[in-house]
């Protein structure tokens, strides 16, 4: 839609986006709401792993590994935490967002969905208006400190083996769609909240590979990405379902706004860091990547930082 000062009063709507008019207009036209809403999702409550159970999903997870049933598997739990009384998810999600200014937060509320509040730091899939596709292999985790920081961060074989089979895992998506021309960038160490991850970024320009339909085909291939699931594909998810022991819902799922910068513009994020907000609780979410040489406490330990992210807001927000 473009506004034209020469005539106040009236909007050029594009053909793309004409079939929205209608809904659009009658949601201007709408009262104000005196309360909103929030829906809870009807699915059982997961299951919550305690410390023993977590890290003997890692020591399986390992085995598994170690007998060559995976590459690499994505194990991850849940968490269950009270809510703070009078908590207000539209105050968390303003919160997050003045916390987690480089991640992209979200706050969903949806019947039969429930309502969803993150910041996650992870890119999957983006086309841009001046046509350019990108992605990015986000993994391997450590805290960042006054003395650990991006220019610091020594970084263990197991975390840069994790990182790399990440970026490997997408380079394979671009081989099956026979794309050679990409440009990679990294893997560099960023900053992710409290975190630090090792990032490496991918770039196709639409402009000069004759690939109309890439983000849609890149985005198909690419869920659920290692770095969620893990390699190969269906071997990782096989494991997960059969040892991981609840639903995660639309954790590790993915979200973003699709047309609304401009016509054919996405951008699309890795539901990470993550919370689901029931009656009187909170589900969080978090996982680790396993490789043959992972140390099950110090993925409990993983997934307790990762869960910090996004529990501070429970303690640091409410309805007053």
């Amino acid at each position: 839609m473009l506004y034209d000062t020469g005539q106040p009063g009236t909007v050029a709507v594009s053909p793309q986006a004409r079939e929205l008019v209608p809904n659009l207009t009658a949601w201007l036209a709408a009262g104000a709401v005196a309360e909103l809403t929030w829906h809870h999702s009807a699915q059982p409550v997961p299951h919550a792993a305690t410390q023993a159970e977590y890290t003997q999903l890692v020591t399986t997870g390992v085995a598994a590994i170690e007998a060559q049933q995976v590459l690499k598997v994505v194990t991850s739990r849940a968490a269950r935490r009270a809510l703070p009384p009078g908590f207000d998810p539209l105050a968390a999600f303003v919160a997050l967002e003045r916390k987690y200014p480089l991640a992209f937060v979200s706050l969903v509320s949806v019947p039969g969905v429930g309502t969803w509040l993150g910041a996650t730091p992870e890119i999957l899939a983006e086309v841009t208006a001046d046509g350019t596709f990108r992605t990015m292999a986000l993994a391997a985790t450590q805290p960042l400190t006054a003395e650990v920081t991006p220019r610091t961060a020594i970084w263990r074989q197991k975390e840069i083996e994790e990182q790399a089979l990440v970026a490997r895992y997408i380079v394979n998506c671009f081989k099956q769609l026979r794309l050679r021309e990409y440009h990679e960038t990294g893997p560099r160490t960023v900053i992710a909240g409290q975190l630090l991850h090792l990032r490496t970024d991918f770039e196709v320009s639409l402009k000069h590979v004759p690939f109309p339909s890439l983000g849609t085909d890149m985005l198909r291939l690419l869920h659920p990405t290692s770095a969620v699931g893990g390699m190969p594909k269906t071997a990782a998810m096989h494991f997960l379902q059969q040892h991981e022991g609840y639903d995660r819902a639309y954790y590790s799922g993915f979200l973003g706004p699709v047309n609304v910068v401009a016509p054919g513009s996405a951008r699309l994020y890795v539901n990470l860091r993550c919370l689901q907000v029931r009656a009187d609780e909170a589900i969080l979410y978090a996982g680790t990547g396993l490789t043959v040489d992972s140390d099950p406490e110090r993925e409990w330990q993983e997934t307790e930082m990762k869960l910090q992210t996004i529990s501070t807001v429970l303690s640091t927000v409410n309805g007053e």
